[in-house]
């Protein structure tokens, strides 16, 4: 790939760059590529030119449509809380995304070769200059380089909410990922990435009944062809179909576990409403608003019920001395190994150039268009023959 002068970081292109570029959101609803430098590693370094990267929609969605509670509201990050008298940094926004497979283009570190294949999360861009210590994850040879996509960070995310499980239930210090599932009756809520692939690690690990609940006919579609339960939430509550399909005793019926995978307030309330006594929400949602839908003076009181949040920068309480990121990491790469093909059909619906993720993009924050999960193909990048803005999404 040839090396280009970069535009001033205040030039974004409505097009794609030959070389030396980020993907970002200019303002809302207006998607732009921004010039990135390209610059040597460091001593245990290494460089890589972007082969696939993942569009987690949930997240970047928001940024596209500026809802993002990170736009507006400044981290403090001592106190670890949101600021809600501060400002948040706005736009433009230069980068966004952590679904990376790259090649190592050159190479300062003994134990990462050229031509290596890596899964990554530095975001949208045609390259990156990682350090040393940079989080990066070798792929087997054997494993479709598009589903690598998955590896770095989204399916650690759901790694680390069956994790989460786990140690709900077996409180030690090294749990086995399939502590909180197997046997088990599980409800996932929201059948969008993170839940199927929650639900397929749930299967994985030995559940007894693995059901997804979801409204959109294709995602129940996905599920069923990842040998999920789908559950119409259009033809029926999907807490009363936990209760009446697992009766356990009296007044004992319901989900041993759920995972809660839908930033909505009535997803969550839902979820609880789903569970056995004394149970658990394991919660991987986004919100991006208030949840006044979750009464906790309801069955969050009367049924002893817990909600815990697996978010994906803590592993849980006391188990990080034998579980990481790369741990979490690993373990996706056995999940994807045993179950690419049905992943690869069932999850990755749109693999397209990067050159088209504006118009993409925008047709998904419009709703005029559906998918699970879209891989943008950076190699080799085409771009269009003449210029043209990128379409507004709002």
């Amino acid at each position: 790939m040839s090396v280009s002068v970069p535009r001033t970081v205040a030039d974004p292109s409505p097009r794609t760059p030959r070389s030396g570029w980020t993907l970002g959101v200019e303002r809302p609803g207006r998607l732009a590529y921004f010039p990135r430098e390209r610059t040597l590693a460091d001593e245990g370094g290494f460089v890589v030119e972007t082969v696939y990267t993942g569009l987690s929609a949930g997240t970047e969605l928001s940024y596209v449509k500026g809802t993002h509670p990170g736009l507006s509201r400044g981290w403090d990050a001592e106190r670890a809380v949101f600021d809600g008298d501060g400002t948040g940094p706005g736009f433009p926004v230069r980068r966004m995304g952590y679904m990376e497979v790259g090649r190592v283009t050159e190479t300062r570190s003994p134990s990462v070769p050229v031509g290596a294949l890596l899964a990554m999360r530095y975001g949208h861009a045609d390259g990156h200059t990682a350090t040393a210590d940079e989080f990066a994850v070798p792929l087997p040879r054997a494993l479709d380089p598009v589903l690598g996509v998955f590896v770095a960070h989204m399916g650690p995310i759901c790694a680390n909410g069956v994790l989460h499980a786990a140690a709900e239930e077996q409180r030690v210090p090294d749990p086995d990922l399939g502590d909180g599932v197997r046997d088990r009756n599980v409800l996932v809520v929201g059948a969008g990435v993170v839940g199927l692939l929650t639900g397929l690690f749930a299967r994985h690990h030995g559940a007894a009944e693995v059901a997804v609940a979801d409204s959109t006919p294709e995602r129940r579609a996905a599920a069923a062809r990842l040998g999920l339960t789908p559950v119409d939430g259009t033809a029926c509550e999907p807490w009363r179909w936990a209760k009446d399909r697992w009766v356990h005793g009296p007044g004992d019926c319901g989900a041993d576990v759920v995972f809660q995978c839908r930033g909505r307030g009535e997803a969550l309330a839902g979820g609880l409403r789903s569970l056995r006594p004394q149970r658990t929400v394991i919660d991987l949602a986004f919100y991006q608003g208030g949840a006044e839908q979750v009464r906790l003076g309801e069955e969050f009181h009367h049924n002893g019920l817990g909600i815990r949040c697996a978010q994906i920068g803590r592993v849980p309480r006391g188990t990080a001395g034998a579980w990481d990121r790369r741990r979490l990491a690993e373990a996706t790469i056995d999940l994807l190994c045993a179950h690419a093909q049905e992943v690869r059909s069932a999850l990755v619906t749109d693999l397209v150039p990067i050159g088209e993720a504006a118009d993409l993009v925008a047709d998904l924050a419009a709703r005029r268009r559906h998918a699970l999960q879209v891989v943008f193909a950076c190699q080799p990048v085409n771009p269009p023959s003449a210029p043209r803005q990128a379409p507004s999404a709002g």
